[in-house]
């Protein structure tokens, strides 16, 4: 094989892989400057900071929640990828609580990360929705929260639905997931304003255009940041709703924030719990907020963290240059290997 076609066969499909991520997610709106703007259904937990062309970053809330008994309750939002400094952080916080109250939906008999046994238990099962985290987390050069956040911590509680019962709950409500990506086609179909909402790439027809934007994000310097921009940028344009997780009754949000909330007013029981936390999915927030109101607590205090570093480094080498400097050194490693005498082998001998 020629060194020619060695490199297409080592380029050509790293290439379409990084362009299908692009094309996925690619928002071609202008890179003028806007004022943070508030993230989908929980606007008051999850922001973008959005500087332009220079990056800026996406933020989620630790909003502190007090009773007048002294009481205090912090739901702190998170995203499930995010900068390894964005975990550590949580990290530090989540040992001045009594107890932290977290979601994750696992088998009864399931263990937690960080126990004995528990990477090959979940190596055992089928989890799309992991392989497409761990997709973005090498992508992205981003952290995986199953894998930093230490769930092995005396003060962790386990707030959340097992798996049978979730299961159980979407198929009695027909919210399975093929279920909701059915109606949300239909949705799609009747309704094309929302489709349009939906899909920042709905008015872009012209294909010549939509090479364009590729060809930029991939040579404009320190092209991983300007991918995690794009797409930070597009979880502030979709018009995200309820029905998408399956309505106001949803099992996704409703019933695990009921299996949340039975939990912490078992927590909040104990005198010795007087500072505790609920580490959730940001989408969870509002209706845990209606529902610590509803115990008798008012909104005291709110600090934003960051998630995602998106400031532009002039300096740093795109992402097309990483990948071509990557396949050149796969390219002549092999052909050194080759050109190694097999080992235990005499060399020939010619005989005159």
């Amino acid at each position: 094989m020629t060194v020619r076609r060695r490199s297409m066969v080592l380029l050509v499909p790293a290439v379409l892989t990084m362009a299908s991520l692009v094309a996925a997610r690619v928002s071609l709106a202008e890179d003028a400057p806007a004022p943070a703007k508030q993230v989908g259904l929980a606007p008051d937990f999850m922001r973008l900071v959005d500087d332009g062309a220079a990056g800026g970053k996406l933020e989620t809330a630790d909003v502190t929640f007090k009773r007048p008994d002294g009481t205090a309750v912090t739901l702190v939002s998170a995203v499930h990828i995010g900068e390894a400094a964005y975990f550590k952080g949580l990290n530090d916080s989540f040992k001045k609580y009594d107890a932290v109250l977290f979601e994750m939906v696992k088998p009864r008999e399931g263990l937690l990360p960080g126990a004995p046994g528990a990477l090959e238990q979940a190596a055992g099962r089928d989890n799309p929705i992991r392989d497409i985290q761990q997709m973005m987390k090498q992508t992205l050069n981003l952290s995986f929260q199953l894998d930093v956040v230490d769930y092995q911590a005396r003060n962790f509680v386990h707030a959340d639905l097992d798996a049978e019962t979730f299961e159980r709950l979407q198929r009695e409500k027909g919210q399975t997931f093929p279920e909701l990506f059915l109606k949300a086609m239909i949705k799609a179909m009747t309704d094309p304003d929302a489709a349009a909402k939906q899909n920042p790439l709905a008015g872009a027809d012209d294909p010549e255009q939509m090479l364009h934007s590729l060809i930029r994000t991939f040579t404009r310097p320190d092209a991983e940041r300007q991918l995690k921009l794009l797409l930070a940028r597009q979880m502030t344009s979709i018009e995200q709703d309820a029905s998408m997780f399956g309505g106001e009754d949803s099992v996704i949000l409703s019933d695990r924030n009921t299996a949340a909330m039975k939990v912490l007013e078992k927590t909040l029981m104990d005198p010795a719990k007087k500072q505790i936390a609920v580490f959730y999915g940001a989408a969870h927030m509002p209706d845990l907020e209606k529902r610590l109101k509803a115990l008798g607590f008012t909104k005291a205090a709110t600090e934003w963290r960051t998630a995602w570093d998106l400031k532009i480094r002039a300096d740093q080498p795109s992402a097309i240059e990483q990948l071509l400097e990557g396949a050149v050194e796969e390219l002549f490693k092999g052909l050194e290997e080759e050109e190694k005498p097999a080992q235990g082998k005499a060399e020939p001998v010619v005989v005159r």
